[in-house]
């Protein structure tokens, strides 16, 4: 039924990102699908923190962030599950939809946070990407 997935992973989610990932693991084996491993660095260009960061230190924070995101799935990722790792940086949920399009992908694996009052189901990003996908959409809620 799917045979390429793409996975949105946060690895500040510690705990939580595992949880997610695992869905997407299992579903790869259950369907012998590839799997697409995207981790979408928030933009902080325009903003008034972006200014404080020079050309280079924005390099060396994405750098920095594939080497660890390659670390992780290196330990995460089973044996037997061909992956690709993708970094960007930008908007989270344009990243993720821009990408799954990108790759063709058959279904989108996320996670959700507990909502606060004004985001009431989803968290802003999950909701969007539920919202605007082509593709079917598997949220993991976390238990946080």
């Amino acid at each position: 039924m799917y045979s390429s997935i793409l996975l949105a992973i946060d690895l500040n989610d510690g705990p939580s990102a595992h949880k997610v990932a695992e869905v997407a693991f299992r579903l790869a084996k259950d369907h012998g699908a590839s799997l697409h491993i995207v981790n979408v660095i928030p933009d902080f260009g325009m903003s008034i923190v972006g200014s404080y960061f020079s050309a280079a230190q924005k390099k060396q924070i994405i750098d920095d962030e594939r080497k660890r995101f390659a670390d992780w799935a290196a330990e995460e990722v089973p044996e037997g599950i061909s992956y690709d790792l993708t970094v960007v940086k930008g908007s989270v949920y344009d990243n993720i939809l821009r990408t799954a399009d990108k790759i063709g992908a058959d279904v989108i694996v996320l996670g959700s946070h507990k909502p606060e009052l004004e985001d009431y189901l989803l968290g802003p990003n999950a909701a969007r990407v539920v919202r605007h996908a082509k593709q079917s959409v598997f949220v993991v809620r976390s238990s946080d």
